[in-house]
Parts: C-alpha cells; structure tokens; sequence
C-alpha cells in the first residue's frame, strides 16, 4: 500500500469527523439570517488551515463575507499551486423534502455509495471538496513530500455569485500569483471512471416583475377586465422558447460556439446511459433543444430556465383575487463567447418589449459570469490526469459541464492562470437539492489523488 493510502486509511475516522464538525455550521450566504455561521465557518478553516501545516494563514475582510487565505511556501523558485474554494452552502429549502436535517450530518449507504454517504448540506458543493485539499495538503506536510509552493483562497460568497470576489482578486494580485488554479468544485463520471471538467458555461441570473392593476382585485368583479399579471408573465415566459426548445430572444445564438462533428465524437465517448438517467430522475423521457442529445444540451448549449415563479395567493384554502404583481426568477446558462452583460442586456429588452398593454414590466440583473474552457494539452490537465490515473487505474475523461463557476474566467484575466478542475463529486450527489450527499469513498480518493497531481505537475514543469 502507498503512504499516501495508509496515512487516509489511519485517518479515515479523523477526516470524517472533522468534516461532519464542519457541515454541522450552517453557513448559508444567501439569507442574512445565518450570518454569524457563516463567519464562524471562516474561522473553522483558518483553523484547519494553520492545523495543518500553513505557515501563514489570515481571514481577509472584504464588502461582503470574509476570504481565508493561506499559503506554504518552501522555495520562491519552485511552481506554486492556488486552491481554491468555497465555505458557503446553498439554503436548505424545501426542509420538509429531506429525510435527515440539512445541517445534522449523518452517515448513509446507498446503491451507489455502497461505503457510506454523508448527507448534510455543503457535503459534496462544496465543504467536502475543498476539505479534501486541506487534508491533502496536511499529509504531505507530515510526509515531508510537498514539492512546490502552495496557497489556498476559500471564499464564503460562492453562492451568491462571489460578489466580492473579483474585488479581493484585483487589489491582491502579488499575494495570489501561482503558476496553476486548483479547484474541487465539479464532479466525475462514476467512481469507476474519473474524468476532468474542460468546459464551464457562463450565467446570467435575472429577476422580472410584472405589473397589472394597483392593487389586488376581486376576480369576479374584475376577472376577464383588467390584466392578470401571473396570466401575463406566463404567457411572456412561455414565448421565451419555440417549438423546437430553441431561445427566442433576438442575437442570443450570436456569438454561441458549434463545435465540430469530431469534438462532439470525443465527448460522446464518455459513459452514459440514457434509461440509467430518466431512472435515477424518475421521468419517461427528456426534453431539450432539436438536433442535440442529452450530454450537449446540458454542456455545450446555451439554456434558459425559470427557477421560481410565484404572486397572487398561494397559501391554504382558496382566495379568489387577481394579484397586481407577478415574479419570477430567471437563469440562463451561456456557453464560451456569449458575454453575459451582453445577454443579460438581450433579455432585459426582449422581455420588456413583448409586454402586453396593461402592464409594465421590471427586469432585475442579480449576476453572471462568463463560461471557460480549458486545455488538454496543458501541464496541469496533464499532471490532473496522471493522478486520475494512478488512484482510479483509468485514464480521465475529458468533459464539459453545464454548470457555472464564473470565477475561473475571472481568474485568468487577472491572474494569467490556467485552472484545473479536479471533481470528485457524482451527479447523483443532490447538489442545490434537498439530501445532497458526498460519498466516503469520494472523499477518501480525492485526498489521495490531489498529493499526485503536485507531483506530476512539478516534474512536468521541468
């Protein structure tokens, strides 16, 4: 057995609690009322950090929820490698839809994790990821095998869009200088067969509102009279894509990239079985755009998606009243290309301009990023798939995922760094849903793949 491998199997249960203490805090940045645990969540890795072997740690405050920052440096001459991650967790909501608390973690097998899940909030997005590194980092300090510098930045606005992100980026270029971004924020194809994320789309996230009378009315003195701004937005909403699932908005396909009948070849080399998908969803069938497959809608096409829509009256029993306002929330994802100011500015037009007389319309740009793609002929991708290698027995597989991490772009305008995207996660993990869970093996192989991609990564720079 590698050292590597007996130092996790010794450890297995410290490295377990350890992470279960950390899901325990409910470090939610989106709602104001968890404030306080998400500051605490900061000083639980500043903590972990200086425990496990940094030789400088900080919390960094910024206009928004504090950075850590921490860095290992042994020789200025050597590459260095920035980790970078997230402390914050997405609201637990529905409450009612989970079979454990979100925030008491507790241990589970299931078909697919045969050794046990831990089911919490932030388990797999991103708390479990990003702990890996830290554990990682911490054997080869005990080893004495860290052979390059490290630095670690672990922010707590993921969630919400790294709104202070790119402020603490631009003012701290020097302090975050690196040769190569490290980043555990995405997944793999199986535990079986581990692949590499080459490919991030963008997003724009937008609210609308919808207008009608100025106050609330009786739908039978009114109904059939006046606009029924939910009717309305409905409607508006509806229009947004054609027959074909194709999005109408006037320039949204401009600058959209279609990729060769070769790149697609490669991608559908990747394993996927179609009744194994609508199983593990529970759906007869899928649904998308014309003249693509499942794996390309979700990766290299662009989408358009309502993710919350309310107004009126929606509490028990009936009340029969035409609301005066409707809402909804809107997310496109965007491929490489599309600029998602510029989308975001396409929508805001179009939105307002198919509006019916007898209502105004209010769009409301929350944020966005732009997508990312990254070689596979580079020394990080490289060394990435030699650890894959070595720890998983098979060589990785390049793909391109459909979500969005806006701050790899933001990254390499600013810092001039490439980043690689080492998941361990599983799409089965119920991430942003209710039940998410990270697998123990997961866990477990991604602190012992993480120590071989510095290794490999230095000996290829040479």
């Amino acid at each position: 057995m590698s050292p590597i491998k007996t130092y996790v199997q010794e450890h297995k249960d410290r490295f377990i609690n350890e992470l279960i203490e950390l899901l325990k805090i409910p470090s939610v940045s989106a709602d104001t009322a968890y404030s306080h645990d998400v500051i605490l969540t900061a000083d639980a890795v500043k903590v972990s950090l200086e425990n496990a072997g940094c030789n400088f740690v900080e919390i960094c405050d910024t206009p928004g929820y504090p950075i850590v920052f921490g860095e290992h440096i042994i020789d200025k001459n050597l590459p260095t490698v920035l980790v970078y991650g997230h402390y914050d967790v997405q609201p637990p909501d529905p409450l009612e839809l989970w079979t454990s608390p979100p925030f008491e973690p507790v241990i589970k097998t299931t078909e697919i994790h045969p050794e046990g899940a831990i089911f919490a909030r932030g388990s797999c997005d991103d708390k479990g990821q990003m702990y890996m590194h830290i554990k990682a980092f911490e054997y080869m300090i005990h080893s004495n095998s860290l052979p390059c510098n490290v630095k670690f930045m672990i922010e707590g606005e993921e969630e919400i869009g790294s709104k202070s992100l790119s402020w603490f980026v631009e003012r701290n270029q020097s302090k975050l200088s690196c040769d190569v971004i490290l980043i555990s924020d995405t997944g793999m194809i199986s535990n079986q067969q581990p692949s590499i994320t080459t490919g991030l789309r963008g997003l724009s996230y937008v609210e609308v509102e919808v207008t009608g009378p100025n106050r609330d009315l009786h739908s039978g003195l009114y109904g059939g009279a006046v606009a029924n701004p939910i009717n309305v937005l409905a409607k508006m909403i509806a229009s947004l894509h054609d027959e074909n699932n194709h999005i109408t908005i006037p320039g949204f396909y401009d600058n959209v990239e279609e990729l060769s009948s070769e790149e697609r070849a490669e991608m559908a080399k990747a394993p996927f079985s179609l009744d194994n998908y609508k199983k593990a969803l529970d759906i007869e069938t899928v649904y998308g755009e014309s003249g693509y497959v499942t794996n390309e809608r979700n990766s290299i096409r662009p989408t358009l998606d309502v993710n919350g829509i309310w107004g009126g009256y929606t509490g028990e029993g009936a009340k029969t009243v035409i609301a005066s306002k409707a809402y909804a929330k809107i997310s496109m994802r965007l491929v490489p290309d599309q600029d998602w100011e510029a989308i975001t500015e396409l929508f805001t037009k179009h939105f307002i301009s198919i509006a019916p007389a007898g209502v105004t319309v209010k769009v409301k740009p929350h944020h966005g990023g732009q997508g990312y793609v990254t070689p596979i002929d580079s020394i990080g991708y490289k060394a990435a798939n030699k650890a894959y290698t070595e720890t998983f027995g098979v060589p990785a597989i390049p793909v391109r995922s459909g979500g969005s991490i806006p701050i790899v772009a933001l990254f390499e305008k600013e810092l001039k760094s490439k980043t690689i995207l080492m998941g361990f996660g599983l799409d089965s993990d119920a991430i942003h849903s209710p039940n998410e869970h990270f697998g123990i093996f997961n866990y477990l192989k991604g602190i012992e793949t993480i120590p071989l991609f510095y290794k490999y990564f230095v000996e290829l720079s040479k």
